[in-house]
């Protein structure tokens, strides 16, 4: 049963963190897109090497570690959902209590290793961004607030602090304020990632009704939070077009923004079957769907680094 600890494998430890392909890919570019993006106004010297190691790590740990914490959280809800089963299942063998103790430590970790950046270098502002970072991801999941019961701003909250907010930490660690570009890149980002936590949530109305989460998938229904997702995701596109222009200029911004439009087209293909009532299955997303999304995140910092 979901909530009794078994014998756990590297399999449900990767389970619970949300490791499974191609999420990783897109893990590694949120938490390093603040230091590419900062490489030129880290002048003539280029990107401290001390700061910019410990801020990939620190984000990779505040990027998981509220995924394991949202895993053990909601294996009530999982643990009847026809697809997402899987995840009570691996959050059981390895013990509620013992999964949130982890999530925490590593959440921990990754505060500390901004502290050190503060120390070291005297940047910060990084310890202020992983320290947003937490709250919200607890605002997210835990009572009485649980966010992720709340509509529209659930979704804002952990899209914001899944992309937005390591994006800035990153930034911070090596250079100063982001320029009116980049602050539209990182923002454009945030956004989109927004509108993915609407998609996401699509298949769960089923267990998310039975549970009393409030998704816009609940909330407003099957359709209209589709079309919810397809406006948010075209506002990111159009920001993060714009930041990338801003920037780099035409060429490198139609690079930039090429797989997220294919994305949203994916998307808005879906909404007449939605509209009658077919939802999407979890496990097509993940594997025939969210690949895009990663070689868009790919197609970015191929810009970072190359323009």
């Amino acid at each position: 049963m979901p909530g009794l600890a078994g014998r756990m494998t590297a399999a449900d430890f990767a389970v619970l963190h949300r490791l499974q392909f191609p999420l990783p890919v897109n893990y590694v570019c949120y938490a390093s897109w603040g230091c590419l993006f900062a490489a030129p106004a880290a002048g003539p010297a280029g990107l401290p090497a001390g700061p910019a190691v410990l801020v990939v790590v620190a984000n990779l740990l505040l990027i998981v570690a509220p995924l394991a914490f949202n895993v053990a959280v909601d294996m009530p809800t999982d643990s009847h959902h026809r697809e997402k089963g899987y995840l009570a299942d691996a959050a059981g063998r390895v013990g509620r209590g013992r999964a949130l103790a982890w999530a925490n430590a590593e959440m921990a970790a990754g505060v500390a290793l901004t502290v050190v950046i503060g120390l070291a270098w005297g940047h910060w502002w990084p310890l202020v961004f992983a320290a947003a970072t937490v709250a919200a991801q607890l605002l997210y999941n835990v009572e009485p607030v649980r966010l992720k019961k709340r509509a529209l701003a659930g979704a804002v909250t952990f899209g914001i602090a899944s992309v937005g907010l390591p994006c800035l930490l990153a930034y911070t660690a090596v250079a100063a304020w982001p320029e009116p570009a980049v602050w539209m890149v990182f923002t454009g980002a945030a956004v989109l990632s927004v509108g993915r936590t609407v998609w996401w949530a699509l298949p769960d109305l089923a267990a998310d009704t039975a549970s009393g989460i409030g998704t816009p998938t609940v909330r407003y229904g099957p359709a209209r939070a589709l079309l919810l997702a397809c406006g948010l995701l075209l506002a990111g596109l159009v920001l993060l077009g714009w930041g990338l222009w801003w920037r780099y200029g035409l060429a490198w911004c139609l690079l930039g923004i090429a797989a997220h439009a294919v994305f949203l087209g994916m998307v808005w293909s879906r909404l007449p079957g939605v509209r009658r009532g077919e939802l999407p299955d979890a496990k097509g997303m993940l594997k025939r769907t969210l690949p895009v999304v990663t070689l868009g995140e790919v197609l970015i910092t191929v810009v970072a680094l190359a323009a």
